[in-house]
């Protein structure tokens, strides 16, 4: 959770804001239960860059708790039970944050809010999909989300560091990473898919003021800071429904220069946003008459080149609040060309 709206939150509970109606759903919104794509990178050519993929991601996946400024996802249960209804959606690239706790284990948090959930269940939930669908991957982005700020959580004292604990669960689930991404000393080159088929690859462990930790994960994200760099588009501030055209137009042109670009590099979009007057519902799905991010993006995505230059690969689009036409549309790209 970003600073501004960990405060945020914690202004509101103490106001003891009443929670807005949800949102209606559609293809582009809140209906990830009707997505059933659980091995679609399967028939995709083993020679295929990751990076030429067009891959549906979930920001904040396992954030179902806290109320409606902590609430990105759709609630499928606890101890990550929503990280696997995702999965098999189609979902392949999640975003992770972690809380040192007790122990020298990692508990899942947005902000302060804990998530009923540890990273041994992210783990366990990856490898068992991984295990039935061999043919697929995940991409993965970890975050230490604690800065012990008002609004955030703080890191338990007396741990080893961040890094050394992601070690230790590398150490325990030695199958489950594709090795050359979670080598603290070097960054990994971009992999073919053939490569990394039944694994999870790292693509930046990130601290919790932005910058990575060490090396961990793929060279070309060195620059994966808070908020936008080169390849990643991040602007998640959106001050009021009213700014919600603001992130359609960032996430759009992200998306064109995405498409036009070298198929050997990786971008990835965040399509969500929020602040204390825009909620991440209401930026996903729309509000009081403005559209949201997720179906402006089906509606874009869709159109053919008498409206713009199509767009042919996406790169990674993480998703507040999925809906299965969204997914689906994203998956067929990769078959389209």
């Amino acid at each position: 959770m970003k600073r501004s709206l960990a405060v945020a939150l914690c202004v509101l509970t103490a106001l003891a804001v009443t929670p807005r109606p949800t949102l209606a759903a559609d293809a582009s919104y809140r209906t990830l239960s009707a997505a059933t794509n659980p091995d679609w990178m399967a028939p995709l050519p083993g020679a295929t860059s990751l990076a030429a993929l067009s891959i549906p991601g979930t920001h904040e996946t396992m954030s179902t708790h806290g109320g409606i400024l902590t609430q990105t996802q759709e609630d499928f249960g606890d101890s990550g039970g929503t990280l696997a209804r995702q999965l098999t959606a189609g979902i392949r690239m999640i975003d992770i944050r972690a809380r040192v706790n007790t122990g020298n284990t990692f508990t899942i948090h947005h902000g302060a809010t804990y998530q009923n959930a540890n990273f041994d269940d992210v783990l366990g939930k990856l490898g068992a999909f991984l295990a039935a669908h061999p043919g697929e991957t995940v991409v993965l982005r970890l975050k230490q989300e604690c800065t012990g700020e008002l609004g955030s959580c703080t890191d338990v004292s007396g741990q080893a560091g961040f890094a050394d604990i992601f070690d230790s669960y590398t150490a325990r689930y030695p199958n489950l990473f594709w090795q050359p991404s979670v080598t603290r000393a070097t960054g990994a080159a971009t992999p073919a898919l053939a490569t990394v088929r039944g694994k999870v690859v790292l693509a930046v462990l990130n601290g919790p003021r932005g910058g990575v930790i060490e090396h961990y994960g793929l060279a070309q994200f060195a620059g994966w800071h808070d908020g936008s760099s080169t390849y990643v588009q991040d602007e998640y501030t959106v001050s009021s429904v009213g700014a919600i055209p603001t992130k359609r137009d960032q996430v759009r042109r992200f998306l064109d220069v995405t498409s036009a670009a070298d198929r050997s590099t990786m971008y990835v979009n965040f399509a969500s946003g929020a602040s204390i007057f825009a909620q991440p519902q209401q930026v996903a799905g729309g509000a009081f008459g403005v559209q949201g991010v997720n179906p402006f993006l089906l509606t874009y995505l869709n159109e053919g080149p008498e409206v713009h230059t199509p767009v042919v690969r996406t790169g990674m689009l993480m998703l507040d609040f999925p809906g299965n036409g969204l997914i689906a549309k994203v998956i067929a790209l990769n078959t389209a060309r």
